[in-house]
This record gives C-alpha cells, sequence and structure tokens, in this order.
C-alpha cells in the first residue's frame, strides 16, 4: 500500500512527483539514530516504512520517550519551521527507529521552495503545531487528574492502535519496552511492571522481552476508561 503523505495532498501532482524525485531514501536498522537532539536540522525525514520513537533529554539527564511515529508521518519539520535564513535550527529531540525503518530526507533548502511555493503545505504546518498544542494540552491534562494505572493503560491502547495492522491471530505485538512505556505515561518503569502485570493476570496481555502482545484490545480499552 502506498504511503499518503498529507502534507503534500495541496501540491499539484506533477509538482509532488517531482518533489518526492528529490529526496534521497534512508534505511535504518532497529535501534539506529535517525538523528539525535542538537544536530543541525539540515533535513526532514518523510517515514515511508517502521516506526521511530521520539526522545528527548531531561533536566535531570534522563532520556525519555515522548512519542510513537509511524509511516505517512513527517520527521523533524518542527526544527525547520523558522525563517529561510541560512542559520540552521537544532533539532529538539532524537529520534530513534523501533523497528527497521526507510525514509525519504528531503533537504531544508528543497523544503523552504516548498512552503513558499504551496501555501497549503505552511497550512498544514499550522495544523500540525495546533493538533500537537491540543495533544500536549491533553497528556497535562491526564498527568494532572488521571491516575496513573489508567495513564499507563490508554497509552497501551494507544500503541495497540498504531501497531494493529501487523496483528495476527495471537494479538497486536508492540514492540515497546516498559521503559518505553513508563516514558509515554510519564511514571515510573515499576508502576507499568504492576499495571501491565495486573492486565495480564486478567487475559487482556501477555508479556515478552522487549515487547507486550495486546490480546483482548477492547477488553484493554474497556480498562483504561
Amino acid at each position: 500500500m502506498a504511503v499518503r503523505w498529507t502534507f503534500l495532498e495541496g501540491v499539484p501532482e506533477a509538482d509532488r512527483r517531482r518533489l518526492l524525485a528529490a529526496t534521497h531514501r534512508r534505511r535504518f536498522a532497529r535501534r539506529e539514530v535517525l538523528f539525535h537532539e542538537g544536530d543541525p536540522g539540515d533535513a526532514v525525514h518523510l517515514l515511508d516504512r517502521g516506526r521511530v520513537a521520539v526522545r528527548i533529554t531531561t533536566p535531570m539527564g534522563d532520556v525519555a520517550t515522548v512519542r510513537v511515529r509511524g509511516p505517512g508521518s513527517v520527521i523533524g519539520e518542527l526544527a525547520l519551521l523558522g525563517s529561510s535564513t541560512s542559520e540552521v535550527p537544532r533539532r529538539m529531540a532524537t529520534v530513534v527507529a523501533l523497528e527497521r525503518a526507510e525514509t525519504l530526507a528531503l533537504h531544508r533548502d528543497q523544503f523552504m521552495e516548498l512552503r513558499a511555493a504551496f501555501p497549503s503545505v505552511d497550512a498544514f504546518l499550522v495544523n500540525v503545531l495546533a493538533e500537537e498544542v491540543s495533544r500536549l494540552s491533553g497528556l497535562l491534562v491526564e498527568a494532572l487528574h488521571v491516575p496513573v494505572d489508567v495513564r499507563v493503560l490508554r497509552r497501551l491502547v494507544a500503541l495497540a492502535s498504531d501497531y494493529s495492522e501487523g496483528s495476527s491471530a495471537a494479538g497486536i505485538e508492540v514492540p515497546l519496552t516498559q521503559e518505553d512505556l513508563a516514558s509515554l505515561a510519564g511514571t515510573s518503569r515499576a508502576t507499568v511492571n504492576r499495571v501491565v502485570g495486573e492486565a495480564e493476570q486478567a487475559g487482556l496481555v501477555q508479556r515478552r522481552r522487549g515487547r507486550v502482545i495486546v490480546v483482548d484490545p477492547a477488553g484493554l480499552a474497556a480498562r483504561a476508561r
């Protein structure tokens, strides 16, 4: 199935093809870094295959996973939202491949030309920022008012939805560690271990090394309400 690039929907087909032809395909092994926090933001990545984790360094020096992105996502665009000056902005997060991944890398200059030529691209980026602000606001409300057990289950439900396309009769495999789940839920690994263990006892999930198998997505979603 061809990946749908939402941010290119307002670009004429001929220009879209020329743009994609100018990209460079890059391949990443599992756990390989696409770019590090603080690196120059000299390109945007169109995620064609696989999934990646977005990670930041906290003020205490810890590394926290804040988001998982899948095919069709635009990676690293926030570092390129400034003006088209010669100063190259810095990456605000580290992005790591959770599995074998492929991207189409578009250079910063080409990306800026695209923004200047097609207002729909800038409109898309504004929507991206608005959605991100809304998402972060929702997470803040959760962190302040939703019990931690429910937060862990909600992150697992969301991940199961993201990975549902590759599901099998055995369930939906979510290849993230308990440390990753803890970062996404804003809690400790010990709490995640307890919550996932209780879900396993209820027959909703199965734990494996470095991953969780969701065997009853509907039941898990009900528990997360």
